[in-house]
């Protein structure tokens, strides 16, 4: 088994008699009709459909748990609290209250989502785990990237700062990874996202690469006419003209 402390994600708790409707709402996924022992990926976006940040949903017992890149955290809480009115939902940011760990190389037989206790264990691939809310009983043998480099072998796209408001969700292959429900009613973005499903406007998608050697591209970064959006490894995911 191999792991990593992750320090680049942070989580939101989104709890109280509304939680789920209102998750529903607002992201690109089908929240209302979510298993508990299923985790969604979803994206949120702008009224021009926009992503402000994608996000893994997981169901708790009083709620959810939102993990985003944690540089966005504390301005996704504002912004998703204006929108709560008169729900009865709470939200709070637990970035700093949980720990988070990515765990590959795991032959757990357990469901998608098992929690113990105010611990959960996520699976996010083949024989790939998140560990949320309880700390390692022995320190984790690799850094951060390395975990980094297993999303970007996966396709999965981390929305930050840098790269927050660019792309449709469709540009960063969120509707290949099972993160936008066509079928669902209304949420922010949404006649935008489905009009660049159906009427083939992505000229742009995202797509794994090598980076040069030597260089250090971040997200946000401008690489060969397209946008960095993730990178370890010496490999990147870049949002590409078609």
């Amino acid at each position: 088994m191999d792991c990593a402390l992750l320090s680049r994600y942070g989580l939101l708790a989104v709890s109280g008699p509304d939680a789920r409707a209102f998750l529903h709402a607002q992201l690109t996924n089908d929240i209302a009709n979510l298993p508990a022992e299923r985790a969604a990926f979803a994206g949120w976006c702008t009224a021009k459909g926009r992503l402000l940040a994608t996000m893994l949903v997981i169901p708790s017992v009083d709620g959810f748990l939102l993990q985003l890149s944690r540089d966005l955290a504390p301005a996704v809480l504002k912004r998703l609290s204006m929108f709560v009115l008169r729900s009865k939902v709470k939200i709070t940011d637990e970035s700093d209250q949980r720990t988070q760990m990515g765990v590959w190389n795991t032959d757990w037989e357990i469901p998608d989502v098992s929690w113990e206790a105010d611990s959960v264990k996520v699976r996010v691939g083949e024989k790939r785990f998140l560990v949320i809310g309880q700390a390692p009983a022995e320190p984790c043998s690799h850094p951060e990237d390395a975990w980094t480099v297993q999303e970007i072998h996966a396709g999965r796209p981390l929305i930050t700062a840098a790269t927050q408001d660019q792309f449709v969700p469709q540009m960063v292959n969120l509707e290949k990874l099972g993160g936008i429900d066509f079928q669902k009613g209304c949420y922010p973005g949404q006649e935008i996202v489905a009009r660049a499903q159906y009427r083939g406007e992505v000229k742009r998608r995202m797509v794994r690469l090598a980076a040069p050697a030597g260089s250090v591209l971040k997200p946000g970064a401008a690489f060969n006419g397209g946008t960095v959006v993730d990178s370890a490894g010496g490999e990147l995911l870049a949002v590409m003209p078609v």
